[in-house]
Formats: structure tokens, C-alpha cells, sequence
């Protein structure tokens, strides 16, 4: 079922995807990245709501969801994300989830989780936006590829993905010349132009969100409040699952070093081989197995008190040998 759940404090309303809401287990809910929708989850959601409540919905300002004007201010910016996660939270109905955000999808969960600790049963942070500093401008040029600089120096002068919808029509080629990659990624369920279609409707709206995800940034790779001074204050009784693509510009070093500050909480960190950056769509399978494998967890220590803090070695999650790797802890 999908349909626009209305929030009424801010008179906005959320695109949402509701799948096995009568199941009685503890609901995914799933946050997309920037520029993104419900639909990339396409190759997820039947797998992971076999067994439980699956919601997934498009953040504001992007996809069909509302597209108001955010505040310029940052912080005030990032909290208009969150509480439209709480507001939509309360309308539906739910105590308590497993959120799981990608890229600026986890950044907004893990800033949920600190404002609303008591709704959160997991935190799955899937190749995370916005959590590292900002490394010497060198460094960075070696770390980064070129085609992500070159975004972040559109993005100091325009919106994101203004380039985009100067195009028009044309958006949707222009989304295949410079994402061809996304065919790829979705060509199990779709062999014609329209996960392309799907990215250009995404995003030749009104770009609200876009402008938030700016005034979120220092510049693209990183965010003016990294979430990594931040995110050792998150309840320690709630578990953390990071999962990064081993091809994506986005390193798990930072994983590391949030299960270093949050050494006394669990923190599990996983790298998906042969992933990049949308790791749910370039190993689906491995992605789905692993997510699984959390949520059975989750299921099968419902009633052992203890499952609230690190596990015991039995309690470990199970891995995908092929695919998944558990990342040893790196010292800094």
C-alpha cells in the first residue's frame, strides 16, 4: 500500500510505502539518500518485509513528499528533518522501529536517534553522509574521486542537482549519460529506461531538499556539524549497525572510530564486497541477508533483557561469506 501520510503540526505530508503492517514485529523503517526516493528501495522491500511491518517513505523535500522552505541555519535545518520523522512516526501509530537510513538518510536517523532515543530498537547506517570531519583539502583530493568533486563545485555555486532540471526533457538522458551505473544496479527487475525516468522525477521539482542538504554542508563529502562529534551520545543501550559498499567513496574508517568512541555500546560495522555507495542496489542479495540477519536477531532476543547491550559471541550477527565482511576494530 502507499499513500501521503499529512502531518498536521506542519501541514506536510510524506509520500509513504506500507508493507505487512498487521505483522506483529518490531517495523523497518527506511530513509533514502539525497536526490533519491522510495523507489530505489525496490530491490529491499519485498525481502525484508517477508517477515515484519515495513515502511518507507520519501524525506521531505524530496520525491512526491511536501517541499517546504527550510530554515538557513544548519542545526535549525537538521531538526525540521528530524521532527517531520517523529511527526510521521506518531501518525503512524509506532512504538518503536529499526531505522535504517543511507548516506544523508543515516545521517538524518542518527540525529533522530539522538533526539528520540526511546523510539529506536536499532540503528542500521548504511555507507553514512556526513559523519567525518573534513580532512586536509590534499588528503581529500586523494580520497575523493573526481566525479564527486566535481558535484561539490557545482554544489558551492547551485543547488545539487540544478543542472538537472535546467535540462528539461532532457533530464532523463542526461541522467543516463552520467549515471549509467544505475541500469546496471536495478537491471534484475528493470530493462528499460526507467529507473532513469524515476531519478529525473525525483528531482526536476521544487528543490527544497536540496537546498537543506546545502545548508546541511561545508561543502558535498562533508557536513558543517559532523555527526561523529555527536554520535557517542546516542543511548548506549541502543545497538548500531554500520554497512558500507568496499568500492564507495565513502570509507569505513569512520565506523571504526564510532565503535571505538562508543566502545561500551554495540557497534557492528560491515562491509558489503564488491558495493559502492548504494550498497542496497549493487549487492541486493548480500544487503538483504545481512539486514535479515538483524532483524532475526532482533526477533529471536525480544525477551532476553540483556539483548540491549553488546551480545555474547553466540548472539553475533551470521555473515554472507561471499560478500560480507565484519570489519576488524582499527586503532587511530
Amino acid at each position: 500500500m502507499s499513500r501521503f501520510v499529512f502531518l498536521p503540526q506542519s501541514r506536510n505530508r510524506l509520500w509513504t510505502i506500507i508493507v505487512n503492517q498487521d505483522k506483529d514485529r518490531i517495523p523497518l523503517v527506511m530513509l533514502h539518500g539525497m536526490g533519491g526516493g522510495v523507489g530505489l528501495w525496490a530491490q529491499n522491500i519485498d525481502a525484508l518485509s517477508a517477515k515484519r511491518p515495513l515502511y518507507a517513505f520519501d524525506l521531505l523535500g524530496f520525491g512526491q513528499s511536501s517541499r517546504p522552505e527550510f530554515d538557513k541555519d544548519a542545526q535549525l535545518a537538521e531538526m525540521e528533518f528530524v521532527d517531520s520523522v517523529e511527526e510521521w512516526r506518531q501518525e503512524m501509530q509506532l512504538d518503536k522501529m529499526v531505522l535504517l537510513g543511507h548516506s544523508l538518510g543515516a545521517f538524518i536517523a542518527s540525529s533522530y536517534a539522538l533526539k528520540y532515543p526511546e523510539r529506536i530498537k536499532h540503528l542500521i547506517l548504511v555507507d553514512p553522509w556526513g559523519f567525518p570531519e573534513k580532512p586536509p583539502d590534499n588528503e581529500r583530493a586523494q580520497r575523493i574521486p573526481m566525479w564527486v568533486r566535481m558535484i561539490g563545485k557545482v554544489v558551492q555555486l547551485f543547488n545539487p542537482l540544478a543542472i538537472l532540471r535546467a535540462a528539461g526533457p532532457l533530464g532523463p538522458v542526461l541522467v543516463r549519460r552520467f549515471r549509467s551505473d544505475f541500469q546496471k544496479k536495478f537491471s534484475n527487475i528493470i530493462d528499460d529506461d526507467t529507473i532513469f525516468e524515476y531519478i529525473y522525477h525525483c528531482n526536476a521539482q521544487e528543490p527544497s531538499g536540496e537546498r537543506a542538504f546545502k545548508t546541511l554542508s561545508m561543502s558535498f563529502g562533508w557536513a558543517i556539524n559532523p555527526m561523529i562529534k555527536r554520535i557517542q551520545r546516542i543511548e548506549k543501550s541502543i545497538p548500531m549497525t554500520l554497512i558500507y559498499g568496499s568500492r564507495s567513496w565513502i570509507t569505513h574508517d569512520t565506523g571504526d572510530h564510532v565503535r571505538l568512541v562508543r566502545n561500551d555500546s554495540y557497534v557492528d560495522v560491515q562491509v558489503i564486497r564488491g558495493a559502492g555507495h548504494h550498497v542496497y542496489a549493487d549487492e541486493p542479495q548480500a544487503f538483504n541477508t545481512l539486514v535479515q540477519n538483524i532483524l532475526d536477531n532482533i526477533d529471536s532476543s525480544q525477551d532476553d533483557t540483556s539483548s540491549q547491550s553488546r551480545p555474547p559471541a553466540d548472539k553475533e550477527l551470521p555473515q554472507e561469506e561471499s560478500n560480507i565482511e565484519s570489519v576488524p576494530i582499527t586503532e587511530f
